[in-house]
């Protein structure tokens, strides 16, 4: 199929709430004319709709999407991910741990390409949301037991000056291809990106305090979010973004 068309069934698919098809359409490709043509139709393809694809994972079966999507491709989807009214960000982590820790990822490729982008400090605090006390406790003491950590929060400049120390556990230790080792990851190998997704942890923290709902800090913002009632169920993609909004991600 030429590839214009299969960009153009693979969008209205996903329009139309048809995730399994879109799926199965780019998997077709991938089986007739190889990984590199689905590649290239991924980089093609809108974020949005990268997106809606991915996060629709499920662990039961191998997702040729979350196999070959590169660094840089997911995270010009995963900033979108916040557009999604998902307050457990259940699909989020998943979608994550899917694809940075695949066989073979580079999993600091991919968390470099999300810092590099507006918004990626924001995507993976979301993806910590539900850990922050263990994620404060890691930050402050070097594990992730949050129940022996009775030391004040570190402050901004405690924060920055506490960046270099050694680990108190080895990557081995959190080795769960999950939340852990990828603060472990983060914390070692993307110090900068730590502090920075960790400070906006906190406003995050302090807004629930506030009462505010999530996206209440930037509720200027909030004209572009969408409800995931049948999206969570992979029944709907949220509508075309502008296009001056996606050329700037």
């Amino acid at each position: 199929m030429n590839h214009l068309a299969l960009i153009t069934q693979t969008t209205s698919l996903i329009a139309a709430g048809d995730i399994v098809g879109a799926e199965a359409a780019l998997s077709e490709l991938a089986d007739t004319e190889g990984d590199r043509a689905l590649m290239v139709v991924l980089d093609q393809l809108a974020p949005k709709d990268v997106l809606a694809v991915m996060r629709e994972y499920d662990d039961s079966k191998e997702s040729v999407v979350n196999l070959l999507v590169t660094p840089e491709q997911f995270a010009r989807a995963m900033v979108l991910e916040k557009q999604y009214k998902d307050l457990t960000h259940t699909h989020l982590r998943s979608m994550v741990n899917a694809v940075v820790f695949r066989d073979g990822a580079d999993t600091v490729e991919f968390l470099n390409a999300i810092g590099d982008l507006e918004g990626g400090s924001e995507a993976l605090a979301n993806y910590f949301t539900e850990k922050w006390s263990r994620i404060e406790a890691f930050a402050r003491t070097g594990t992730f037991d949050a129940t022996e950590d009775y030391g004040l929060m570190l402050s901004d400049d405690e924060l920055l000056a506490s960046a270099y120390v050694r680990p108190r556990v080895e990557q081995d230790e959190v080795a769960d291809r999950d939340w852990m080792q990828l603060a472990w990851l983060l914390r070692y190998e993307c110090r900068d990106l730590f502090i920075e997704m960790l400070l906006v942890l906190r406003a995050k923290a302090r807004a629930h305090d506030l009462g505010l709902d999530e996206g209440d800090e930037h509720a200027e913002e909030d004209d572009g979010k969408f409800e995931t009632s049948d999206t969570d169920r992979g029944k709907a993609t949220p509508a075309a973004r502008t296009s001056d909004e996606e050329s700037a991600i």
